[in-house]
């Protein structure tokens, strides 16, 4: 047996849900695939994964198979590429995860950009609200607006989000501007429902003030939250990477811009600095010129 091969086969199987897209991926027959994979069980003395006639899932076993066939593949490419067989092209697939707003407004594009010269790079984006399990659920490459980093992770950081209080100018004019971090207790926010009591922390001159965040309507979603500031409900929290068209066409303006709010790391987050695939590298490395500098480049237009 083709033990390269086999892995292969195995990560395509996981990556595309089914034996027969795997196989149609990789040019062979069904049959062929399957064998694959039973040999590869079969060398390894393990089920790899549970098969049932709607899907297929990964054992226990297979969770961190998968993860080493990962590496050896990427090796593998790597290997061949410094060798100058068949050109340096970085190949591969990547599976990249993000909130759903910092994709739409920034990733998306940037994605884009980065297959424009790398074609042979196929990248799976898999945006969520909330923080994934790098391995569960597969991932090469989380993207994370936090300032902490989840212990046996690796993070760089890429960039800086600050964040801004803004509203719609109809809003604005019906309910008035607020002039200090008080008023704000009498104005409507459209705050975030995060499981925790909503507050904004403003800082002026080194001084600290925390407000309370009152409003009717709440949100999961940065992007939900957007466009409720948009109709007017009231006034948001909103990163600047997601407003600045807005903020230019005085769609949204700020409210209490002396006032700053506690910024958040962009981090590129993935699970181990050995043993790299070269599109993970290659990516990586393109996200942080994209993004990095003093200034997000978001920012340098404000």
């Amino acid at each position: 047996m083709d033990r390269l091969t086999a892995m292969r086969v195995f990560v395509e199987i996981v990556d595309r849900g089914t034996v027969s897209a795997a196989a149609d991926a990789l040019g062979m027959s069904r049959a062929m695939a399957s064998r694959y994979l039973e040999g590869l069980e079969d060398w390894l003395g393990a089920r790899l994964l549970h098969r049932t006639t709607r899907r297929l899932a990964l054992t226990d076993k297979g969770q961190h198979t998968l993860v080493t066939c990962r590496e050896m593949l990427a090796l593998a490419n790597d290997a061949v590429a410094q060798a100058g067989q068949g050109g340096a092209e970085a190949r591969g697939r990547l599976r990249l995860t993000s909130s759903p707003s910092f994709a739409m407004a920034q990733l998306t594009a940037a994605v884009v950009d980065f297959q424009a010269s790398h074609p042979g790079v196929e990248v799976d984006l898999v945006m969520v609200d909330r923080t994934v399990d790098l391995v569960e659920d597969r991932i090469d490459l989380a993207v994370r607006l936090s300032n902490r980093i989840d212990p046996g992770l690796v993070a760089r950081r890429l960039a800086r989000c600050h964040s801004i209080l803004c509203a719609s100018p109809a809003y604005l004019e019906r309910a008035g501007t607020p002039r200090a971090p008080d008023d704000l207790r009498r104005h409507r926010c459209i705050t975030h429902s995060t499981g925790f009591a909503p507050e904004y922390r403003l800082t002026r001159d080194g001084e600290e003030t925390i407000v309370e965040a009152r409003g009717s309507i709440s949100a999961n979603e940065t992007a939900v939250v957007h466009a409720a500031a948009l109709a007017g409900a009231g006034i948001a929290m909103l990163p600047t990477f997601f407003v600045g068209d807005e903020l230019a066409q005085d769609r949204l303006r700020q409210v209490l811009p002396e006032y700053a709010l506690e910024p958040l790391d962009i981090q590129a987050v993935y699970l181990s600095r050995r043993h790299q695939p070269m599109p993970l590298r290659l990516l990586i490395e393109f996200l942080s010129d994209r993004f990095g500098g003093e200034v997000a480049p978001w920012d340098r237009r404000r």
